[in-house]
């Protein structure tokens, strides 16, 4: 592949980085690491933070640190796998369809059995409903949810919802760079009930103000008689990658009842991103044991 002029590879002072092969690095040492490896995952999670318009080469490599020549050489290969798409007019890199493909075979066992137990203390706690929804391509889906006994179970496993009229929607809108939310509220925002935010204007200042809050409300936007909060569960790069709510009938769970459930949903959005990230961990330092 021809690369363009304004994205060819120039001359550093860090000889020793551009003339290495992809697998150079050995595997040795005190962290175990594949170095060139790690480069490309770095540019990967990048190139997917610079959705949806992606970024060039340069700045990607500016962003993680890498000399140009050496980013762009990991970002040729992740091209040629497909993980990367580099768009002919603009030379900017975004995620490829590899990605999604892989994304929508990857299953929740594990993160639904790390956060289980947290949504079990909740709703013991609270004597509402606690439900855990994963962000994917189109939006959240429900992957599972605690029910206290005496509650009637409302079936929001597998369901989405939309992300302008739901607490659970508006805590993923908050967290996500404006361009991405704006992409996931493409069309007209409509209306399920008379409290239902279908203005911009007003989406927009209710994001601001969960943002300064920590967590999102509902007041029966969605059904007029299920009230709820929802805060993210961010990843190591601040990005939401699940969300978590406590919600159910307004009599249980009125407005009033906010400011005490709001820091509690936020507390268990933490705790079940710091054990995931603690398995992440865990299993990077088997794979380095294993090398």
């Amino acid at each position: 592949m021809r690369m363009p002029k304004a994205e060819r590879p120039v001359n550093t002072t860090d000889t020793t980085d551009t003339t290495e092969s992809p697998l150079a690095t050995e595997p040795g040492g005190a962290s175990g690491k594949v170095q060139s490896l790690e480069r490309a995952i770095i540019l990967l999670e990048a190139t997917a933070d610079s959705a949806p318009d992606g970024d060039t080469a340069s700045n990607l490599a500016a962003r993680c640190g890498l000399n140009r020549a050496t980013a762009w050489r990991l970002l040729s290969t992740l091209e040629q796998h497909g993980l990367v798409e580099r768009s002919p007019v603009t030379n900017r890199y975004t995620i490829g369809f590899a990605v999604a493909r892989m994304a929508s075979t990857a299953g929740f066992d594990g993160l639904i059995r790390r956060a289980h137990v947290t949504l079990r203390r909740v709703s013991e706690q609270t004597g509402e409903t606690a439900n855990l929804a994963v962000v994917q391509q189109l939006g959240l889906t429900y992957i599972d949810e605690v029910t206290p006994p005496v509650v009637l179970a409302a079936q929001w496993l597998g369901r989405q919802v939309p992300m302008h009229a739901t607490s659970t929607g508006k805590a993923l809108l908050a967290w996500l760079p404006e361009q991405e939310a704006h992409s996931l509220l493409d069309g007209p925002l409509d209306a399920y009930t008379d409290t239902t935010i279908t203005d911009r204007a007003r989406l927009r200042a209710e994001l601001e103000r969960t943002r300064e809050r920590g967590y999102s409300v509902c007041v029966g936007e969605m059904e007029r008689n299920l009230y709820g909060v929802s805060a993210p569960v961010l990843g190591g790069r601040g990005r939401p990658f699940a969300v978590v709510s406590i919600w159910g009938p307004q009599d249980r769970v009125p407005e009033s009842r906010f400011a005490a459930l709001g820091p509690l949903v936020r507390a268990a959005a933490e705790e079940i991103a710091q054990a995931a990230q603690g398995a992440q961990g865990a299993q990077g330092a088997q794979g380095a044991q294993a090398l």
